[in-house]
């Protein structure tokens, strides 16, 4: 089965280090349970238990410390980063959240040419540490130009840094906070190291009622020196840019995590509901939101998986994943919206309840889209890679699943974040023709359909600069992208051509969605409207196909899992 089960974690590992630490992180949630969880939930508990179990078991040190600066078995290895982004989803945003601003916070010192930081770094991670990403401001969000914090040179070769941040992660608790800003009297970027403990650091406030700690902090002359600094001038750009486009592909994993455990949740409640003398799960309303919830949420993980495998093999010469990742991030967030949302309108009231996971999933899986880059940001810089992508292909080798026990060093030698638009990909279509089922035929005419759009009705400068009429193109643009990698990943995990072509019926149905939008925005013509009415399709219908995937996937999973109390 392609979900996660806690109480069947049959994952592939290829070291025995990387299962132990996915099994003890279960064990410990699942002895936890999930009254407390609950109940620390609306308390709103600072999670020193989870950080304590992590600590003793040198679970962010295993995982977050590069090869080079860990003891054996620390690498920085993309697959099993994945694995543990999703058990954490799973059993909740929180603990999810202090370990991804973590995975932020780490990015510009691995990335830094500073020696010195870095082995201060890994000895943080080996003593339980976490860290913190000083990036956002209040007035400015993620708008990194206009960052007010500042470094003010001294006579004695010397820096006092001054201003706040806002949306820090960790921020109460980090004794590395990777903190941007500009040299005075300079437009020079720089990141350097801050300490939580340093009496020139103001912890102001959590900017959240949550669990989480998302801080407000103020730096007050806080002195820094040259081993302060992590990067300056375009490395500190870089750094920034760069960790982002590392640190956001995790977000749909949490998302994918959430998804998982409110599904369990829902069926198990409605299988054994009945209303008007029928169980819930025989009317056929909620098995069709079921069956679009369960195959939305086999799409998300199947493209979120083969997104880290060309993460895994990028290198100076292929960057695809630079498209990938945002896609994680815009599309794999948003699905999971769609999933809660199907999976809620079958169960109703009860996803109110304080005793139920869903609570915490319908209140969480909102978040996610709206964290390291707004849904409307990603797709702004998806449509970047819409020309190569369409018109202009590569030739790449084959990437297979990239599940090796190794680190992936290019994540913090990527260099220079310019020249998006000269990315190339290798032909989509390959993907495409690789099934002949009748919904993925669909889709490909309805692709076909926007190519020719492009190529005829070309959005002109005008429309090029309308991000309303842009934001309808990249989300069919991101579709596109989205079932390819699906249909790659689909042989690669032996998902059945009933499911697959279920899946299809849905992306047809979202992409005739999209089509509707567009022809109805206010900039379409009537050239552009032709094209976008003749998108709009109908799933091809075969109930016989429908009845074995609700049967065997979708009722299957009734009573599969349920949380330990």
């Amino acid at each position: 089965m392609i979900l996660l089960n806690p109480k069947k974690h049959t994952r592939e590992y290829l070291d025995a280090k990387s299962r132990e630490i996915m099994l003890k992180t279960i064990e410990f949630f699942e002895k936890k349970g999930k009254n407390k969880i609950k109940e620390d939930d609306h308390k709103k508990v600072w999670y020193a238990d989870f950080l304590e179990f992590q600590k003793k078991e040198k679970v962010f040190a295993t995982l977050l410390t590069p090869a080079k600066y860990g003891d054996k078995d620390c690498r920085w290895d993309t697959w099993r980063i994945c694995e543990f982004n999703e058990i954490l989803g799973f059993y909740g945003l929180a603990y999810w959240y202090t370990w991804q601003v973590s995975i932020l916070g780490l990015g510009p010192i691995w990335m830094s040419p500073n020696e010195e930081q870095k082995l201060k770094a890994a000895h943080l991670l080996r003593k339980g540490a976490i860290f913190a990403f000083g990036l956002s401001e209040k007035e400015h969000g993620a708008d990194v130009y206009s960052t007010e914090m500042t470094l003010t040179p001294q006579p004695d070769g010397t820096y006092k840094a001054n201003g706040e941040k806002y949306y820090i992660g960790n921020g109460n608790e980090a004794e590395m906070v990777s903190t941007f800003g500009k040299v005075a009297g300079t437009k020079d970027y720089v990141f350097f190291a801050a300490d939580s403990k340093h009496s020139h650091y103001e912890l102001k406030k959590n900017v959240c009622d949550s669990q989480s700690y998302v801080s407000n902090y103020a730096l007050h002359d806080y002195p820094i020196t040259e081993a302060d600094i992590l990067e300056r001038g375009q490395g500190a750009w870089d750094a920034a840019l760069n960790t982002v486009n590392i640190g956001k592909y995790n977000l749909g994993w949490a998302s994918i995590g959430i998804c998982t455990h409110a599904l369990y949740e829902a069926i198990n409640h409605a299988s054994h509901r009945k209303l008007y003398n029928m169980y819930v799960t025989d009317f056929p309303h909620v098995k069709q939101m079921f069956t679009d919830a369960y195959t939305r949420l086999v799409a998300m993980k199947l493209f979120a998986l083969r997104a880290a495998d060309y993460m895994r093999v990028a290198s100076p010469e292929d960057r695809r994943y630079l498209l990938y990742n945002p896609v994680v991030k815009m599309k794999v967030t948003t699905q999971g919206e769609e999933v809660i949302i199907l999976l809620w309108d079958v169960i109703a009231a009860r996803g109110f309840e304080k005793d139920m996971y869903f609570e915490m999933a319908a209140r969480d899986i909102h978040a996610l889209p709206r964290l390291e880059g707004t849904v409307h940001v990603n797709i702004a810089l998806i449509v970047k890679f819409m020309a190569n992508y369409f018109f202009n292909p590569a030739e790449f080798p084959e990437v297979g699943k990239q599940i090796e026990p190794r680190n992936d060093d290019f994540l913090f030698e990527q260099g220079p974040t310019r020249g998006l638009g000269k990315i190339r990909f290798h032909d989509y279509s390959a993907a495409y023709n690789s099934y002949d089922l009748p919904n993925v035929n669909v889709f490909k005419e309805q692709i076909e359909v926007f190519k020719e759009f492009l190529a005829a009705a070309t959005p002109d400068d005008e429309q090029k600069k309308d991000i309303d009429f842009l934001m309808g193109l990249g989300e069919i643009f991101t579709l596109v992208v989205y079932g390819q990698l699906i249909l790659e990943n689909a042989k690669t995990y032996n998902i059945e051509n009933d499911l697959v072509d279920q899946i299809f019926d849905f992306m047809v149905r979202d992409f005739s969605k999209f089509a509707l939008q567009l022809y109805g925005k206010q900039s379409s013509t009537p050239q552009q409207m032709e094209y976008f009415m003749k998108m709009i399709r109908k799933p091809v219908v075969d109930k016989a196909r429908y009845q074995r995937v609700w049967k065997d996937h979708v009722y299957a999973l009734k009573d599969v899992y349920a949380m330990n109390e």
